[in-house]
């Protein structure tokens, strides 16, 4: 496939400059790209490459809005367009060269097991090794790609896509178009268990997972099911691979949650809130709408809407910022303190002979 850098435009909705003519066969990120390419830049970090790069079309944003260029200092040979997000604009370039693979034909492999009293939509397909146990409803063109699992009582909405080795067990509720990666577990029980006489004794796990429309779910992550009621993954949420959401918790709609996330039971998280790599959340805390916790942070106490916190215990960002830089030159203040402190011992060495 090629097209036109003015075609690509037309269908990005960005504004060319200069060689609206050169063909562009593929994408490629701004260190790699070669003739023929299209790249994107969105970053200042990577804004020196605009000088040096072999592409023949760029995606930037209106110089100024997040950073400023010149461009006399940009190769005349290679077109740019224009877009306010230009990360958008080469996700949408991506879907153009690389479409996603169809879905399988509709239809039930030979080698699946459908339960009893199974409702099959119109355009869904079961792949091999398959289990679908029994009551279970799977919406219009939803896909169960092979060796996954869907327990009983469970209930699938359209279009969702469900890789291969999943596990979805017995009462789960997903919406439509939700994705889920491979060897992900749906619904597994809640770690809970009450001490007596010195053992530990399971409380049981009588509840469920709801998951609202157009979720996608990584690979390898575990979302338990609820002690009593619903462990909830609201509407648009983006979850990336191995990741723990324990009993109870309620995530918003449209939040982000970033590999090797643990987050505790009955813990409550408001819409569009991100948690960065490996940051754990204790239990039956609430995070506002908007909050972004960096990194490898720890949380141990609610977080109000719109709040940005890093660290461990994670604080407001701000206050985080005066304590890393209090810390970095503590070894200077002992070293003041310590010429404080044998000052005031000659001082007071004086005073006693003076007496």
């Amino acid at each position: 496939m090629s097209l036109t850098v003015q075609e690509l435009a037309g269908q990005l909705g960005a504004r060319v400059e200069g060689g609206g003519e050169i063909t562009i066969a593929g994408v490629r990120g701004i260190e790699t790209a070669q003739a023929g390419d299209l790249t994107f830049l969105a970053n200042v970090k990577y804004l020196p490459y605009l000088k040096t790069t072999q592409a023949s079309a760029v995606i930037l944003p209106p110089s100024g809005q997040r950073f400023r260029y010149d461009r006399s200092e940009i190769p005349s040979c290679i077109a740019l367009l224009i877009h306010d997000n230009p990360y958008f604009a080469f996700l949408q370039a991506l879907t153009l060269f690389h479409p996603p693979p169809s879905p399988p034909a509709p239809g039930i492999d030979p080698s699946a097991r459908i339960g009893k009293n199974v409702t099959l939509a119109e355009g869904v397909y079961v792949g091999p090794s398959c289990v679908v146990e029994d009551d279970v409803a799977l919406g219009e063109s939803t896909t169960i790609l092979a060796n996954s699992f869907v327990g009983r009582g469970s209930k699938l909405g359209r279009q969702c896509m469900i890789g291969p080795l999943v596990t979805i067990l017995y009462g789960s509720t997903l919406g439509d178009r939700v994705r889920i990666h491979p060897s992900t577990v749906i619904g597994s029980d809640g770690f809970g268990y009450a001490p007596e006489g010195g053992q530990h004794h399971k409380i049981p796990q009588v509840g469920g997972v709801t998951i609202g429309d157009d979720v996608e779910i990584g690979a390898g992550c575990t979302i338990d099911r609820a002690t009593m009621g619903q462990t909830i993954i609201g509407r648009g949420t983006k979850i990336d691979n191995l990741v723990q959401i324990a009993h109870n918790v309620e995530i918003g709609e449209d939040c982000i949650i970033v590999s090797q996330v643990g987050i505790s039971g009955s813990t409550k998280l408001g819409n569009r809130v991100t948690l960065a790599g490996q940051v754990g959340l204790i239990g039956h805390i609430e995070l506002g709408d908007n909050v972004t916790v960096a990194a490898q942070s720890g949380v141990a106490k609610d977080i109000p809407a719109n709040s940005f916190y890093f660290g461990s215990p994670a604080v407001d960002a701000s206050r985080q910022k005066r304590i890393l830089a209090s810390v970095s030159s503590l070894p200077e203040h002992v070293k003041a303190i310590k010429r404080l402190e044998r000052r005031i011992a000659e001082l007071e060495a004086r005073l006693a002979e003076n007496k």
